[in-house]
């Protein structure tokens, strides 16, 4: 039995595998085809912090796919009328696979340590790995083989920046961040980069111009994540000259594409030039999040696809 909580927990080939079999799916769906490879199978999806991409497109890769899903909110207890451990062991005896959207990162990894079926992380403060998946997936099709190429993200070193950084360091993919120093990907995680992808090309930098100069694709995350908006404010001033708009995306090549996880706050960390414009991909990638989801439910549940 597999988990997947962060992208550490996938190899490079398992990564081209899931690539392999969303790429089948999405041009069976395409085709009109929706085989029931999943037939039986449920999914519980267990939520702390609200959502929209994640929520329906698991949903919706599920229906595809012939299961069903149940949607836990806060009144089924987690952690509260009974114990973690106790919550996982019986949570686990009635569905297949768990998708856990919540805002510690401890909380899944407690989750999956007790479940007796896989569990996907589906965002926590640490960690977005199905989000980055979708993103390379989408980058790839758009833009071919992307080993040697390179990713520039411009914002807050957070849970969508770190999970790209470690995709990129299992595909052979350039990633450079630009940030305010106080707000880089922190040290420890940096270190652990460079233990398991010696050969990475992992950049830091102020300058949001040197980020983007050699980037196929530039992307950008809100200023403040949820859970953040004591700190919007604050954030909003450190963060004004990291703003992606038509003068930034000049400074990339002309074929570079616009990326960003949404929601968005336009205005802020993207203007709407840019995010509405002829190299924005956004509307792509936010579909892709299906589309990737389906392949990861299908890898982890052993369907024959």
């Amino acid at each position: 039995m597999r988990h997947l909580l962060t992208l550490f927990d996938l190899s490079p080939d398992e990564i081209q595998q899931i690539f392999a079999l969303a790429n089948e799916l999405k041009m069976a769906l395409e085709r009109g085809e929706r085989q029931p490879y999943l037939t039986g199978r449920v999914m519980g999806l267990l939520f702390e912090k609200p959502s929209l991409r994640t929520r329906v497109s698991f949903e919706t890769a599920m229906a595809h796919l012939g299961g069903s899903s149940q949607f836990l909110g806060q009144d089924v207890g987690w952690g509260q009328r009974e114990s973690v451990e106790d919550f996982a062991r019986v949570l686990s005896q009635y569905v297949d696979i768990i998708v856990c959207r919540t805002r510690d990162h401890q909380r899944v990894e407690q989750l999956a340590r007790h479940s007796s079926c896989s569990v996907i992380n589906g965002l926590t403060s640490v960690s977005h790995p199905c989000q980055a998946l979708a993103d390379l997936f989408t980058l790839r099709e758009v833009r071919g083989c992307l080993s040697n190429k390179t990713l520039a993200f411009i914002g807050d070193g957070n849970n969508v920046a770190r999970s790209l950084a470690v995709a990129c360091g299992k595909l052979g993919v350039h990633f450079v961040i630009a940030s305010p120093p106080a707000y880089h990907i922190d040290k420890p995680f940096v270190d652990r980069l460079n233990d398991e992808f010696p050969k990475l090309e992992l950049r830091t930098t102020d300058d949001p111009v040197c980020a983007v100069r050699d980037a196929v694709g530039v992307y950008t995350d809100v200023w403040a994540s949820m859970g953040q908006e004591k700190e919007q404010e604050t954030r909003k001033r450190d963060f004004r000259d990291y703003q992606v708009d038509g003068q930034l995306m000049a400074k990339a090549p002309s074929d570079a594409v616009f990326l960003h996880c949404l929601p968005a706050h336009r205005g802020e960390e993207v203007t709407d030039e840019v995010i509405d414009g002829p190299q924005s991909i956004v509307v792509q990638q936010a579909a892709n999040r299906m589309h990737v989801q389906k392949g990861i439910l299908a890898w982890l549940l052993g369907a024959k696809v």
